[in-house]
C-alpha cells in the first residue's frame, strides 16, 4: 500500500491534476469515480489507484483483470480533486482526432468554440453535444483545457466518445470547415431565429466566450447569424445553454 505523499507516483498524480502542460507532455489525463473508470475505452487505461477503504468486493467487475495500486485514505485524499473522493482514480491516455476525420462524416454536425473559459460550461457542451449527435468539437487555443479535472467531471463520460480538435488558428480552421459545412453563429444581432434556420446539410455552430461572445472577426466568418428570442429583460443565455438549444435544434430537424 502507498502510504506517503512523497511517493513518486503520488507526486506525479498531484502534478497532473494541477498542470495542463504536464498532462500534454505525458499525453494523459485523470478520471475519478467508479462510473468514469468503468467507461474507460479498451486500451486507454494507463494506471489505476484504489483507496484502502474502497469496496473492492462490490466493484469486483470493475477491477477484474486490472492491475492497481492500493493507496491509504489520507494519501488518496491528497491525490483526489474532489472534496468527497469516490475511492477510484485512473490515469488515462489522451485521444487524438483530426479535422479531416471530423469533416469526413456525412452531414457533419460540428460545434466550434471560441475562447470558452468555464470548465463546467465546456464539460456540459461536450455532454450535451453527444446527446444531440454532434460529430465533433473544434476548440480555439484560448479555450480552457478539455482535460481539466472539472471539465472531465462535467462531461460524465462524453470525453471518451466525442471527437475534438484544438486549433492554433481558428480562422484558418473555419475556412476549411466552410468547404463542407454552413456556419451558424449564435449572435445577439442575429437576423434569423435559431429554429428557423435550415440545418439539413453539413452544419457548424459557432459559440463565443461567456462574457464577450464571439470576436468581430470570427463572427464575420459565419454564413448566418442566428439568435435565440428572449422574453422579459434577459439579454442572453449562458453559453452552454445557448449551445445546447442550437445543437438540439439541428438534431430535431434531422429526426423529422
Amino acid at each position: 500500500m502507498i502510504t506517503s505523499v512523497n511517493n513518486p507516483s503520488v507526486k506525479n498524480i498531484i502534478a497532473l491534476r494541477k498542470k495542463g502542460k504536464l498532462r500534454r507532455e505525458q499525453d494523459v489525463f485523470l478520471v475519478e469515480g467508479p462510473k468514469m473508470a468503468a467507461e474507460i475505452p479498451e486500451g486507454y487505461l494507463k494506471e489505476l489507484y484504489i483507496s484502502e477503504d474502497f469496496d473492492r468486493e462490490q466493484y469486483h467487475s470493475l477491477l477484474k483483470g486490472k492491475n492497481y495500486e492500493l493507496v491509504s485514505e489520507r494519501v488518496f485524499r491528497e491525490m483526489s480533486d474532489t472534496q468527497t473522493p469516490q475511492g477510484v482514480l485512473a490515469v488515462v491516455r489522451q485521444r487524438h482526432s483530426t479535422l479531416e476525420g471530423l469533416l469526413g462524416v456525412p452531414k457533419s454536425h460540428i460545434l466550434i468554440l471560441e475562447d470558452v473559459q468555464d470548465p463546467g460550461n465546456l464539460g456540459t457542451m461536450l455532454r450535451t453535444g453527444e446527446g444531440a449527435g454532434v460529430t465533433g468539437v473544434i476548440l480555439s487555443k484560448g479555450c480552457v483545457d478539455l482535460y481539466n479535472p472539472k471539465v472531465i467531471r462535467s462531461t460524465m463520460g462524453s470525453i471518451y466518445r466525442v471527437p475534438f480538435v484544438y486549433t492554433e488558428d481558428l480562422h484558418k480552421t473555419i475556412q476549411r470547415i466552410k468547404e463542407r459545412c454552413k456556419i451558424y453563429a449564435a449572435h445577439l444581432q442575429g437576423t434569423c431565429n435559431y429554429d428557423r434556420a435550415d440545418y439539413a446539410d453539413g452544419t457548424a455552430i459557432l459559440i463565443g466566450n461567456e462574457s464577450k461572445g464571439l470576436t468581430k472577426e470570427t463572427a464575420e466568418m459565419a454564413d448566418v447569424w442566428v439568435k435565440i428570442p428572449m422574453q422579459g429583460k434577459v439579454e442572453s443565455l449562458n453559453a452552454a445553454i445557448a449551445a445546447s438549444l442550437l445543437m438540439y435544434e439541428v438534431y430535431r430537424q434531422r429526426r423529422m
